[in-house]
Order: structure tokens, then C-alpha cells, then sequence
């Protein structure tokens, strides 16, 4: 009996002692691959997902159904470049002083007659900068870039931030060399394909070959899209489909007004739908790519836009109702976004989450996701979404806006928070504050502040903090301007052949 037992106790050590072995043998589980994609001036309801029923976003749609859609999603900024700096970095833009779209006017060149000068901008991301591309690849990410970049001069770009290899990203903040959204480009970074080729299928040709060349490691496929940044441009057939769409619905184009701006009421834009269904495509095609290569099951993607949709100038393409305004503004049409998140085996299909959420939070939520680390000392305002995804709580904190600067979209100088339901808007000309419920009332109609004295005190004393702790820049005085001459903010009427030239207008 005695040997018998010793044989048995023997034998187990040596299948215990086996099992350790190929354990400790056994490679670490593959970080999951990264794709994001950032829409350019995209509102949030111009998707099928989020309410639209004009444009047409199949394969958005189906990545809604697949992963997780955010209902209180925000861009840093209400305009790109400061909300690009945002994704990269993972700060607020007042931290890299990038508060602006590089290539607006400094103050030392301001023409408009507007009652303030605006604050002085960064107008490059520093070298030395941390970005998601640098950790990641830090991490043992191969990293890929498409699109549009406009995050400095050349010297600066996609490949001297952490990306292995880049593809369109130049100083522009549109696609405004050669035939613009057809090849050819003109586009230092992007060689021209045939005559004629389209550039969002182009994107997303060359970021499918990207992760096909790389399947066997860790990925990161960042592609910022041009789309749907003026000009407004969509092929012919695209074009054709939405006239008749409109026609047959019977759609008509409707105004109201957002001082001193016309505001678009309607989503009935041929054009403007046709590079949101391109757009679409693209997306899909880089899906398909991840299906074909039995990657999905272990890819995060991310879908997202960098400022709302254009309701008030530049060809009015798009409304953003029930959102108030749009791009420029610091009103929900002009912040909230439409944002997507896929994670197999993480995110719950088809689940709605109400967490408010920002731009600088996809840099530590990426760094999690991947087992990566932040650089040393490097300071993150944003939090990690990871256990919102899993279907945890919302992060207890407030959200921050900082806009000491006209845009071209008839919007002024502005400062806000978020906590809770409570959104406060400081305007800077007059010194006037705002209060709105944003969960009852999303089309911020009714200004509680004069009914709401406390809440207002409250978070003015939280929005002034957070302005201290990041150096927050203010606009100052404008010596030049004149009451008796039109306001710098007023602009040309929708429709009028000026209004669809961006390019005499804006470069951003």
C-alpha cells in the first residue's frame, strides 16, 4: 500500500510540476489591436445610430449594434485642432496651449471688429509632447497614421509623434491641394492613386493594407479622417442618390437663428450626405479588412468626431437638432458628439451608455486597454473609460471647456462645465453666465441661472479652479473695436455663392 501511495504522490508532483512548467511557458495573452477613427466635423446626429434618417451609415450602425454607444460623448474643443491635441495627449488643449485650429488668425493680425482680441495659441504639438502613438509603440504597437493631421508644420507630423508610417497627414485641415477629395492630391504624404480616386476609399485602402501587413503583432490604426471638412465634395453617384432622396421625401431646407448666424434646421443636404454615407464605406471597408483576417474578436475600435457638425456657416451642410448650434459654439451642437466603441468580450453589444465623456479620456482608457504605461511624470486629465465599458459607473468629476477665441461659425469667446446634469456656459464678451439641465432639456431652451443663484456660484467657483490649475488663457480687450461697424461675428447669408467657398473664408 506504501509504495503504491508513493508512486501516486510522485506521480502528481511530476503532472504539478509539468503543468507549472508549460505555464510558465505559456505566452502572455496578445494585447488587443487598436483601431480609431475620428470623423471631421461630423455632428452627432449624423448617423443612422444616433437618430438621422437622411444620411445613410449602415456600417456605423452596425458597429452601434456590436459595441457600445455613449449618449453624452464630448470633443474637448469646438473645434478640431485643440480636440485632436486632446485624443494624443490625453490633456485638456489649455496644457498644450493648443486651444485654437492652427492657422486662425493671432492677435497681433486679428482683423474682425469684435468686442475682445483673442488669446494668443500653440500653434504645433511639441516634440517632446507624450502622445498615444509614442506609448503605444512603446508598448510593442506597430502604429499607423491616415488622414488629416493638422497639429503643426512639417517637422512635426504623424511620423515625428510616435507613427510608424504616414499617410496624408500634413499641416492642412483639409484636403484643399490638387483636386481636394479626388486624386490627384497634391498631398506631400499621400502619392497619387489613379485619376479620379476617391480620398476616404483611398484611407481606407492603404490603413486595411497596414493591418493585413501587420496581424501577427499588435496594432494601432489611427485614421482621422478629412471627411466631412469642407469643401463640400461627394461623388457624382453619391450626389445623385440624395437629390433623389430629398425629392422623394419632399425635403426642404429650413432656418432659424442662432445670433448673429443662421442656423440649418433640416438634414437635407445632397453633398453633405454623400460624404457622410463615403465616410460610411470607408469605415466598412477597414471592418471588413478586420473580419477577413479573423481580427475583430480581439480589436477595439473606436468611432468619434472632433467638434460638431457646420449649422451656421461654411455651406450650413448639416443640422444638428435637437442640439443647439454646432461647430464654433460652446452649445451642445458644438461639443457633444457621436462616439462608438466596439470591444469584444469587454463592451456589451448593443448598450447605451449616459457616462459623460471627453476627449482626453481615450489616451489613459487605450493605455489600460493595451497593458501600456504612461511616460514618467506625464499628466493625464482624463480617466480610463474601461470600467464604464464593462457596465460600471459614470466617473464622479466635472468636464471642462475653454474657448478664448472666434471661430468662423459665428460663435464667441466662451468657458463651460459639465457635472451632473448642470452645464454652465460663461460667455467672455459680456460676461454673462448660463445655466441649462442638459439631460431635460438637451436643446439648452431654458436658462436657469437667474433661478439657479447657488448652482451658478457652485460652478463658477469649480470652472475658475480648473482654469487656474491649467494656466487657462483669456482674451483681452479689442482697442479697435467699433460699435457703428458690423460685428466681426455676422457673416453672409446660406445660399449665397460666398458661403460654399471655405477657402475665402477659413483654412482650418
Amino acid at each position: 500500500m506504501i509504495p503504491t501511495l508513493q508512486r501516486l504522490v510522485f506521480s502528481g508532483a511530476i503532472l504539478l510540476a509539468g503543468g507549472a512548467a508549460r505555464s510558465a511557458a505559456a505566452p502572455a495573452p496578445r494585447p488587443p489591436n487598436i483601431v480609431f477613427f475620428l470623423a471631421d466635423d461630423l455632428g452627432r446626429q449624423d448617423l443612422g445610430a444616433y437618430g438621422s434618417t437622411f444620411y445613410e451609415t449602415p456600417h456605423l450602425d452596425r458597429l452601434a449594434r456590436e459595441g457600445a454607444k455613449f449618449t453624452d460623448a464630448y470633443a474637448a474643443c469646438p473645434v478640431c485642432s485643440p480636440t485632436r491635441a486632446s485624443i494624443l495627449s490625453g490633456q485638456w488643449p489649455q496644457r498644450s496651449g493648443i486651444t485654437d485650429y492652427i492657422g486662425a488668425p493671432q492677435p497681433k493680425d486679428w482683423k474682425r471688429n469684435t468686442k475682445l482680441l483673442p488669446a494668443a495659441y500653440t500653434d504645433r504639438l511639441a516634440l517632446d509632447a507624450p502622445t498615444l502613438a509614442k506609448s503605444l509603440k512603446a508598448a510593442g504597437y506597430a502604429t499607423f497614421f491616415a488622414g488629416k493631421w493638422h497639429l503643426g508644420p512639417e517637422g512635426w507630423w504623424p511620423e515625428n509623434q510616435g507613427f510608424d508610417r504616414n499617410l496624408g497627414g500634413i499641416d492642412k485641415g483639409g484636403p484643399y491641394g490638387g483636386k481636394q477629395y479626388f486624386s490627384p492630391y497634391g498631398n506631400p504624404r499621400l502619392p497619387d492613386g489613379p485619376a479620379g480616386e476617391h480620398l476616404p476609399d483611398r484611407l481606407a485602402t492603404e490603413a486595411a493594407k497596414f493591418i493585413a501587413a501587420n496581424r501577427d503583432r499588435p496594432f494601432f490604426a489611427y485614421f482621422p479622417f478629412y471627411s466631412v471638412h469642407t469643401p463640400l465634395m461627394a461623388r457624382p453617384d453619391l450626389k445623385k442618390k440624395y437629390e433623389d432622396k430629398r425629392d422623394r421625401l419632399g425635403l426642404t431646407d429650413q432656418w432659424g437663428r442662432e445670433e448673429p448666424r443662421e442656423v440649418r434646421l433640416t438634414q437635407a443636404h445632397a453633398v453633405y450626405a454623400g460624404m457622410v454615407e463615403a465616410m460610411d464605406l470607408a469605415v466598412g471597408k477597414v471592418l471588413a479588412q478586420l473580419d477577413a483576417l479573423g481580427l475583430a474578436e480581439n480589436t477595439i475600435v473606436i468611432f468619434t468626431s472632433d467638434n460638431g457638425g457646420l449649422a451656421t456657416s461654411e455651406g450650413w451642410p448639416t443640422s444638428n437638432l435637437p442640439l443647439r448650434a454646432g461647430k464654433g459654439w460652446m452649445y451642445e451642437g458644438g461639443i457633444r458628439e457621436p462616439l462608438i466603441v466596439r470591444w469584444p468580450g469587454t463592451v456589451q453589444p448593443g448598450s447605451v451608455l449616459a457616462a459623460p465623456v471627453t476627449s482626453p479620456d481615450f489616451f489613459p482608457t487605450l493605455l489600460e486597454a493595451a497593458g501600456a504605461k504612461p511616460a514618467p511624470g506625464q499628466i493625464l486629465d482624463g480617466v480610463s473609460l474601461v470600467p464604464v465599458l464593462r457596465g460600471g459607473a459614470a466617473p464622479d468629476r466635472a468636464i471642462f471647456w475653454q474657448y478664448p477665441h472666434y471661430g468662423n461659425q459665428g460663435g464667441a469667446p466662451a468657458a463651460a462645465v459639465r457635472r451632473g446634469p448642470w452645464k454652465l456656459i460663461h460667455w467672455f464678451e459680456d460676461d454673462r453666465f448660463e445655466l441649462y439641465n442638459v439631460v431635460t432639456d438637451l436643446a439648452e431652451a431654458t436658462d436657469l441661472a437667474a433661478r439657479e443663484p447657488a448652482r451658478v456660484a457652485s460652478l463658477r467657483r469649480e470652472l475658475a479652479a480648473w482654469q487656474r490649475s491649467v494656466d487657462a488663457k483669456f482674451p483681452t480687450t479689442n482697442p479697435a473695436y467699433d460699435v457703428t461697424k458690423p460685428n466681426g461675428r455676422a457673416s453672409i447669408r446660406p445660399g449665397s455663392p460666398e458661403s460654399n467657398n471655405p477657402k475665402a473664408k477659413s483654412k482650418k
